[in-house]
């Protein structure tokens, strides 16, 4: 059961009128009801840089993953054998993990894993973990909304652990009636799994009606 925060103190800005880069605008903070109102509106937050200013980013075209259009190969059904995969089991371990300092571009800080560590007790951030020999191998976390999900980073330290956990978010969510599974930007390596784009103002559209009438929904059970 989610709990909903005080509101968001802020006017956010407009989705729609983010910059060639995707960034609507600087500033804000990272409370739960700032979070929340961001990403029903279409926004998500991301440093610029590794200590800069908070961002609010709007990205054209945007990536999502079609629920159903995950491609899961020959070799990652076969290797999906050697993993354990368990939800809300390890949130903070998993963010960690994506906040790896070795990891090229990252911008995860410990400002950041606290504001998300707050959304997950109150139910609406979560976090599929991958355990291979009882030892953290990968995982994903990101936010759901109804019947958005955004997904905000995943890591490995095995081979393919990030893709079971990716893949298995997949088949919860579809299971449990979502119908937007955001992923910021497109990558190759999200390509090769489904991933597609889209132009901003199509994916608007699929958010607004991803969150009508259901926004309180946050689970992923």
């Amino acid at each position: 059961m989610s709990t909903e925060p005080p509101p968001c103190r802020w006017q956010l800005p407009d989705p729609a009128r983010a910059d060639e880069q995707g960034i609507a605008g600087i500033g804000a903070d990272l409370e739960p009801g700032t979070l929340l109102a961001a990403y029903r509106a279409g926004l998500f937050p991301m440093r610029l840089g590794r200590r800069g200013a908070i961002a609010w980013w709007s990205p054209d075209p945007r990536g999502v993953i079609p629920l159903d259009g995950f491609h899961a190969s020959h070799s990652l059904r076969r290797a999906r054998t050697r993993f354990v995969v368990t939800i809300d089991a390890a949130f903070v371990a998993v963010m960690e993990g994506c906040a790896e300092p070795s990891r090229p571009h990252g911008w995860i800080d410990t400002s950041f894993i606290d504001a998300y560590s707050r959304l997950a007790e109150l139910g609406w951030a979560h976090s599929l973990e991958v355990w291979q020999d009882g030892e953290l191998a990968g995982g994903v976390y990101g936010v759901r909304i109804g019947g958005l999900f955004a997904g905000e980073s995943m890591f490995h330290a095995r081979r393919d652990a990030s893709k079971v956990a990716l893949w298995t978010l997949v088949e919860l969510l579809t299971l449990d009636g979502a119908t937007l599974f955001d992923v910021q930007w497109t990558t190759p390596h999200l390509n090769s799994l489904g991933a597609v784009d889209v132009p901003r103002p199509e994916y608007l559209r699929r958010l607004h009606a991803a969150v009508a009438g259901d926004s309180r929904r946050s689970g992923l059970r």
